[in-house]
């Protein structure tokens, strides 16, 4: 056997590949967080990763107060059954309190939200009432402390770690923080990613198409991806395939970036220059990835910012985009990057699979009428197939080791709302 064969897509096992874990351990490794704050106004906020503990100044809620619409009363001596009536001294309404207190045998009108009166331990609910003339009401059932009550401290206590550095911030959270009385954040400064493709043959939109053209739909991709990711991003267009447009329009982009990243360029074709440019001004740390579709991957650097260089083929960039520039991008954000995680689905389609390879395979995933997991290949799967991932919920996600999938197998699945969930 040559020894010096050339390098080829179609060879599994190519020596010098790595697995898909191994390079995103690899990658991780590589990502220094930024050490760039920023404090914002809490609505700017939002989908963004804390850079300090907070801790709670009040207690939530700030007070005693009703859970209902009723009437408050102290329950002392209220447990058995019978008729009870008690005289209405007074209103009390969220932001309104009773300034008195209640004796025996009398009740304060209360709204939801509005403080308990002193000596008043227990609501009863407006629907449990009769009303026997504008100032007594009636109640039939015996009645115990705390009913129908929210406690000071219920939510949060003063002082308690309410959401700790790292934590990514969704809309929930904003109304925990602002019930608070907290109105800016230490927040992760964004991730500066700049984007571009590479191709003689790519037009723009509007352009009108030679005979071998194509438009660049990759930067469209990359764009929808990075606009989920939440980061500050720079769309460089397309660069022709020239090594000194190329190269100049890397260290543009790792000037001001902390990814840089490409689609295109990085295979074994005489017009491929990307590889061969980043190891004269960066490093280059991986290359060869053992999966499906994707394979072609360039990682390393270019002086402090990190640099992806994707495959040309559309669904090949966003595999590879999910895979690998997704865990970077997170742990630059400041989040916890954690697996992703997987569910076991009954296979509703055959799938020919030789092992040595990770394989994507994009498909529809539903549930089946006992409310089981099943999932459905959505067509053909090469790599130049985009539609494959627009009709797609999730990847069958088939290992190294593993061969062919006949239909009713057992496949693990990840669903694509999960890899961009902080």
């Amino acid at each position: 056997m040559n020894s010096n064969k050339a390098a080829s897509c179609l060879d599994p096992f190519e020596q010098g590949a790595i697995r898909v874990k191994d390079a995103v351990a690899q990658i991780l490794a590589a990502t220094r967080v930024p050490d760039a704050y920023q404090r914002l106004p809490l609505r700017d906020c939002l989908y963004r990763c804390l850079s300090q503990d907070i801790v709670s100044p009040l207690d939530v809620p700030a007070h005693t107060n009703s859970a209902m619409d009723g009437y408050a009363v102290a329950s002392h001596g209220l447990d058995s059954e019978g008729k009870k009536r008690f005289r209405i001294i007074g209103e009390a309404y969220a932001g309104k309190p009773f300034d008195g207190s209640i004796g025996p045998g009398e009740c304060v009108r209360i709204m939801t939200g509005a403080i308990m009166p002193q000596q008043a331990d227990s609501v009863i609910i407006q629907e449990e009432v009769d009303m026997l003339d504008q100032q007594t009401i009636e109640i039939e059932r015996a009645l115990g402390p705390h009913q129908n009550v929210r406690f000071a401290g219920e939510d949060i206590k003063q002082g308690a770690a309410v959401f700790g550095k790292g934590h990514f911030i969704r809309p929930a959270d904003l109304g925990v923080i602002a019930s608070l009385g907290i109105g800016e954040c230490m927040v992760q400064r964004k991730p500066r990613v700049s984007f571009f493709s590479t191709g003689d043959e790519l037009k723009s939109i509007g352009e009108s198409l030679a005979k071998g053209e194509i438009y660049d739909s990759n930067r469209y991709s990359l764009y929808g991806l990075l606009k989920s990711c939440h980061v500050d991003l720079i769309d460089m267009g397309v660069v022709r395939d020239d090594p000194q447009s190329l190269r100049q329009a890397l260290l543009t982009a790792a000037a001001s970036s902390d990814v840089v990243l490409t689609s295109g360029g990085v295979s074994v074709g005489e017009a491929d220059y990307i590889k061969d440019i980043l190891q004269q001004i960066g490093n280059m740390q991986l290359w060869k990835i053992l999966m499906k579709p994707g394979r072609p991957l360039t990682f390393g650097s270019i002086d402090e910012a990190l640099f992806f260089g994707l495959p040309g083929n559309p669904v090949a960039v966003m595999v590879t985009f999910y895979q690998f520039v997704l865990p970077c991008l997170k742990k630059l954000a400041g989040m916890p990057v954690k697996p992703v995680p997987g569910f076991q689905a009954r296979s509703l389609s055959a799938i020919r699979k030789n092992p040595g390879r990770c394989e994507f395979q994009r498909a529809i995933a539903s549930e089946d009428d006992q409310g089981n997991l099943q999932v459905e290949l959505t067509g053909k799967q090469g790599s130049g197939i985009l539609t494959s991932m627009s009709k797609a919920n999730c990847f069958i996600v088939l290992p190294e080791e593993r061969g062919n999938v006949s239909t009713g197998d057992v496949v693990r699945i990840e669903m694509f709302d999960d890899y961009l969930r902080g």
